[in-house]
């Protein structure tokens, strides 16, 4: 079956300048309007901020019996011990773009440009080459902070991306396939776009169809002012080349990712403790809402902020401090990058009136990213421990893999090549119902049952092409 894939910035498409770097059309003699046709004096200012990354690590190589020591496999193998591999694995490279944001070596990137990797190379605009130490790198947004021991670097402004607008020009500087520092133009095609690929889902992305490919990653969009207003990242393809449907991380997320990790190596995000889901027309109608916007609340966890401050199941959240909240991901993300131990100001729906909640937000720990994803019906990801990314499993789509429309299950939309799922042979299109015989429908729910396994492989049960096999994956220890 063939599935429209969205990957990690493979973007290819050539769009034509057509606005200059102040506006769209400037009058020669009060008459005729005549069209920008450069935009070389912004390119040499943005230009010498925007380096190529490459990186590199190792990859274990497989096992012939990576099981052979479980007991209750052990009898398959003449209860003999099997020693593993002793070779280092293979070296996988990989290649990305960055940005400078300080004067004295501090660069943006994209977290999956370094993943995992043992090396880290820096390349500047003038060809020197530099050894690039990882401050600090979080998936849920997908962007890290490197620091290379250099002064006086040429540094790309950040621009306010709440300020930008569908329509604005926009370019694209990185380091396409190893080619070379290249420049293209687009427009902002959309705002708040959410893909749900990256770890966590905390994506408000910027969407474009100025042409980028891979190795834009952790490369530069750029308005005609030359101020940085998103961090390339993802693409939506079909074959993995570009249809001119591409994703950037906004600068103000990345601006208040990057702060907390050049201090202290971390992120912290604000937790509220519900989970939610959209408002379709047809709830709203049943409800007696007047409107579909907002978010409607499944459950309120325990001894949360929510809990205490009254919010139940069933009230629909419409704003947060006085700002409209439209839709789950609007939600997840302002709770998310306010700190915790903040005070906020929740307005809720509930049986036709509006109320204030005033709470404290707490903490978000690193199993509740995944838990706040499993909760809202939007895709998540156990990428982590076994290198997948899974959604819940719909009644359409069991039926085109050949299981009952009531079949639940956890199905695999992306395999990391280099993660344990991949060594043990999960696939794209599985379906996950069980882990250690627990029956599992989200990213949520394996989390829980891995974090039961201990150090042992994790037994899945798996239905693939109509017909149900057990794979044992040893996960990926958590951070």
């Amino acid at each position: 079956m063939s599935r429209i894939a969205i990957s990690f910035l493979l973007l290819m498409q050539i769009a034509a300048p057509t606005a200059g770097a102040q506006s769209a059309n400037r009058e020669v003699n009060g008459s005729t309007p005549t069209v920008q046709h450069s935009y070389a004096d912004v390119v040499d200012r943005v230009a010498p901020a925007v380096v190529t990354i490459r990186s590199a690590r190792r990859v274990r190589a497989a096992q012939q019996f990576p099981f052979a020591d479980e007991p209750l496999l052990r009898e398959f193998f003449n209860n003999r011990r099997v020693q593993p591999r002793n070779d280092r694995g293979l070296l996988e490279r990989g290649l990305g773009s960055g940005v400078i944001v300080s004067a004295d070596g501090y660069i943006v990137t994209n977290h999956h440009v370094v993943d995992g990797a043992e090396q880290i190379k820096v390349e500047l605009h003038d060809q020197r080459v530099f050894d690039a130490k990882l401050i600090g790198s979080d998936a849920p947004s997908d962007l890290a902070v490197l620091k290379i021991e250099a002064t006086r670097l040429p540094v790309l402004a950040l621009g306010d991306s709440d300020k930008v607008r569908v329509g604005d020009i926009c370019l694209a500087v990185g380091n396409p396939l190893g080619i070379g520092e290249t420049v293209t133009s687009g427009i902002i095609s959309a705002k708040g776009r959410a893909t749900g690929l990256s770890d966590g889902s905390f994506e408000d992305f910027l969407q474009t169809d100025a042409a980028i490919n891979r190795g834009n990653s952790g490369g530069a969009l750029v308005n005609t002012r030359g101020e940085l207003i998103g961090i390339n990242s993802q693409i939506l393809s079909p074959s993995g080349g570009n249809i001119g449907i591409g994703f950037a991380i906004p600068s103000n997320m990345a601006r208040n990712v990057m702060d907390q990790l050049r201090n202290g190596g971390k992120v912290h995000r604000g937790k509220l403790g519900v989970t939610i889901q959209p408002i379709t027309p047809d709830l709203a109608t049943s409800m007696n809402l007047t409107t579909s916007r907002g978010v409607l609340v499944n459950s309120v966890e325990a001894n949360s902020p929510a809990e205490r401050a009254g919010i139940r199941a069933g009230d629909v959240i419409s704003a947060v401090n006085g700002t409209a909240v439209d839709d789950p991901n609007t939600l997840r993300n302002r709770i998310a990058s306010t700190a915790p131990g903040t005070e906020v100001r929740v307005t809720i729906v509930r049986e036709g009136k509006e109320q204030q909640m005033p709470l404290r937000l707490e903490e978000l720990p690193a199993a509740g990213i995944a838990e706040a994803n499993g909760g809202s019906g939007q895709r998540g990801t156990g990428r982590g421990q076994l290198g997948v990314t899974v959604e819940p499993l719909r009644p359409e789509t069991a039926a085109d893999l050949g299981l009952r429309r009531t079949a639940k299950g956890a199905l695999v939309t992306d395999v990391d090549p280099a993660g344990p799922a991949a060594e043990a042979g999960i696939q794209q299109d599985d379906v996950i119902l069980e882990v250690n015989h627990e029956p599992v429908s989200s990213a949520a729910d394996i989390g829980r049952a891995l974090d039961r396994s201990g150090s042992r492989p994790a037994l899945l049960l798996v239905s693939r092409g109509g017909r149900n096999i057990f794979v044992a994956v040893k996960p990926n220890a958590q951070k």
